[in-house]
């Protein structure tokens, strides 16, 4: 068997791709002649009548004709990937000038995470791409995620990694559009660097892919992944020999120094049957000479082939890992099968792990939703017809409504009334989503439902409570170390809990701040980061190292720092975000490339969250409560914590701005809104909603300016406060992951009661959506 690639499956070791001569050369003079013309005439009509400001518009009269012309007709393009030709002409025939500009008008960006971006331009594409496969003769271009951006990148992450002695990777995919075929792609490129590659059998969560790097000894992991994006995305989620995402010095050096240098001549693939074998064990996964080892269970898939290669299994080693994390294993042993509990895996890869972790951890009533095809693994998510452009994310009230109405549809109205929970996770798998029991004489806040979404704000405020009231000093637990065949944790009855006194969280400056005040009452120190877990991990790597924090060289990183100071901080406990992402880091590590000592993955965990949830669960249940009425006694009535409603709502609602006309109106509300700080800031008064605003602030940390042509383009955030706590306030906030624009918010109840509290809750979430409607009137 060869490498899935359209660039050939030839039997020579290492394959460099060599021009030919192109018979659609003179055709093509054509074909570019024409989209100047269309292209020309599309952009300069949007600038005459303000669709697109002038930046954009120089930028995408510079760049989309030249693009265009070498994706057409550079031989070694052609050799790559054959129909790729054939897509760009028809989409200059049927001049879809928006799209061809879309796609041209720069190369996709290397982020934080890696990169991300369109796969497909529209949902018929989209279905071709899913026939087809990857080389499907559909638009597409440096600015979209598709098979030539990802051997280049590639090429030059993987020169990068021989460079510097970097000598394995392990790839995943989840369930997108030709996932799979992307990650045996990219493992050719790799093998033809001379990495080896730990290639997973079957599409995996992000969080087990990061866990397998540090525990298999690997140097660096890639994942075929869009997260929670729409089905018309996909992309590329990079990460280090820690399990983290790259540091932004070594981001830098990949881009710089590799990628931008790598050109379509210097490609080369090897096919997975000319990897390299060791003569002598060729069934070991540890020797250097098995270039090609597959990571999956104790038994292989059935059809699946192997090509003899070793088989490791790491969903054994990732189910150890997280049982080290359990508090209080008794509990979960006499209480979990008590507790119903619905699983929706929207379409994605936790459609095995997560039910098969609650089996392990007792929880025996478990019902999978499988309805409207949610358990299955399908990039087309064909469970969200209605709005093509919804997100599978489980921490939106719209896809957790539609995992409820499934469940209601397959199981039944009585089935729902006994379900405890419904947890949900995203197609990789590193968010989690809480739906929880709403006792009767609550529902009528919550428009009569039976269960409601639990905000991440919440969920990880319970959970937070629920960990640091377990008791300090507990020794056991999970005892990270690096290596294959490491079980991290097996047989532990009880998680470690670390001295408040060495503790700390990190949390993103949009997280609520019902976590800060619950930590500081137990004496744990927090750390506020700009919005990216892979930015709350190099927040614990700084303490961890014994830096500064307040030092002007983390400035992109450190956002705010409360009670770190004067105390001997190691343990993390907790790296919370707003965005339904959650893991522990624990202490420093044994070696720099382990994870923590008493650590999870340095990256976001959907499913080991959902296993602690489901103990808080256990834990409710065997306290005669629900997770609804726990949260209100031990956080909301707390007056050391209280109560703050806070929400997040996109713009568009569904989508993105779109092209280079919608990037101009994200740019031109965040430009109205930031002209209204400044008037607050200047003196002007403000209200929303009767509210009046006190102060307002502007977060620049210096991402995407170049992208929008906005030297201080406030990329996280303009804020407006209501309070001289600052504790009241409003985020209008640019997303990081898509085209659109977020407005968060948080608000204190105050005199809270425990008679009156359902109301003033209800009363405080009202106002909140108020608060957000007033202030989308003023600049949108």
């Amino acid at each position: 068997m060869a490498s899935s690639s359209s660039a050939g499956t030839g039997r020579s070791a290492r394959r460099s791709i060599s021009p030919t001569g192109d018979p659609m050369a003179i055709d093509d003079d054509a074909v570019v002649r024409k989209a100047k013309t269309g292209i020309s005439g599309f952009l300069e009509e949007q600038f005459r009548r303000g669709l697109i400001d002038e930046g954009l518009y120089e930028q995408a009269r510079l760049n989309v004709l030249p693009n265009l012309r070498r994706w057409l007709t550079d031989p070694h393009i052609g050799r790559l990937s054959p129909r790729l030709g054939d897509g760009l002409r028809s989409a200059v025939e049927a001049a879809r000038w928006d799209e061809l500009v879309e796609a041209f008008v720069d190369e996709i960006k290397f982020g934080t995470a890696g990169i991300r971006g369109k796969a497909a331009m529209s949902d018929e594409e989209l279905l071709i791409l899913d026939r087809d496969g990857m080389d499907a003769p559909i638009l597409k271009g440096p600015n979209t995620l598709n098979n030539i951006v990802l051997l280049l990148k590639s090429t030059g992450v993987a020169r990068y990694a021989t460079a510097h002695g970097l000598r394995s990777i392990v790839i995943g995919y989840d369930s997108r559009v030709a996932g799979q075929e992307f990650a045996r792609l990219v493992s050719g490129v790799f093998l033809a660097e001379g990495l080896k590659v730990y290639l997973f059998d079957e599409a995996c969560p992000y969080p087990e892919m990061t866990f397998a790097i540090p525990t298999l000894g690997a140097d660096m992991g890639i994942l075929i992944s869009a997260s929670h994006n729409d089905r018309r995305y996909n992309g590329y989620k990079l990460s280090a020999g820690t399990g983290s995402q790259f540091s932004p010095r070594e981001r830098s050096v990949i881009y710089n120094d590799y990628i931008r240098k790598t050109t379509p001549a210097q490609v080369a693939l090897q096919d997975f049957d000319d990897a390299g074998v060791d003569p002598d064990h060729p069934e070991d996964p540890r020797r250097d000479g098995n270039k090609l080892v597959f990571l999956g269970g104790a038994a292989p898939l059935p059809g699946f082939d192997y090509l003899g290669r070793p088989l490791v299994d790491i969903h054994r080693m990732y189910q150890d890992q997280i049982r080290g994390f359990i508090s209080d294993a008794a509990l979960m042993k006499s209480w979990a099968p008590s507790i119903g509990i619905g699983y929706c895996a929207f379409h994605g890869s936790g459609r095995k792990a997560v039910p098969r972790l609650l089996s392990d951890f007792g929880f025996t009533r478990v019902d999978r939703v499988t309805h409207h095809r949610l358990n299955e693994l399908n990039g087309l998510f064909p469970a969200f017809q209605e709005h093509p452009e919804q997100q599978p994310d489980p921490g939106d009230p719209t896809a957790s409504e539609i995992a409820v109405d499934a469940y209601v549809e397959q199981y039944g109205a009585d089935a729902m009334e006994a379900l405890d929970l419904m947890i949900g996770t995203d197609p990789d798998a590193d968010r989690v989503g809480l739906v929880v029991k709403v006792p009767r004489v609550f529902r009528k806040y919550h428009d009569n439902r039976s269960h409601v979404l639990l905000s991440a704000d919440d969920a990880w405020s319970l959970l937070l409570w629920y960990r640091l009231t377990r008791g300090a000093g507990n020794t056991q637990g999970a005892g990270n170390t690096r290596g294959a065949g490491n079980t991290q944790g097996a047989g532990n009855t009880g998680a470690f809990h670390p001295r408040p006194e060495e503790s700390f969280i990190v949390l993103s400056h949009i997280t609520t701040d019902a976590l800060v005040r619950l930590a500081r009452k137990h004496g744990v120190g927090v750390i506020k980061t700009w919005v990216g877990f892979g930015l709350i991990a190099n927040a614990v790597e700084r303490v961890w190292a014994g830096d500064d924090l307040s030092d002007p060289r983390f400035k992109d990183v450190i956002c705010q720092t409360v009670d770190m100071e004067g105390m001997p901080r190691r343990y993390n406990v907790g790296c919370l975000e707003q965005s339904n992402g959650f893991s522990i880091l624990g202490g420093p590590p044994a070696t720099a490339a382990a994870m923590g000592s008493k650590g999870h993955v340095r990256d976001k965990d959907g499913v080991f969250a959902a296993i602690l949830l489901a103990e808080v669960a256990a834990y409710a249940a065997s306290h005669g409560t629900t997770v609804y009425e726990l949260i209100d006694e031990q956080i909301y009535l707390d007056p050391d914590v209280g109560y703050f409603a806070t929400d997040v709502v996109p713009e568009p609602r569904w989508g993105e701005f779109k092209g280079l006309e919608g990037l101009t109106r994200k740019i031109g509300i965040l430009r109205r809104c930031a002209e209204l700080g400044q008037r607050v800031q200047d003196g002007e008064s403000l209200s929303l909603d009767g509210l009046p605003v006190r102060s307002s602030e502007t977060f620049v940390a210096g991402k995407y300016a170049d992208a929008h042509q906005w030297p201080d383009f406030p990329d996280e955030g303009i804020r407006f406060y209501f309070d001289k706590e600052r504790l009241d306030y409003l985020t209008v906030r640019p997303s990081g992951t898509s085209q659109c624009l977020r407005f968060h918010i948080q608000l204190k109840a105050e005199n809270l009661s425990r008679s009156g509290l359902a109301r003033q809750k209800y009363e405080t979430r009202m106002r909140a959506r108020r608060i957000i409607h007033a202030m989308r009137d003023l600049i949108m």
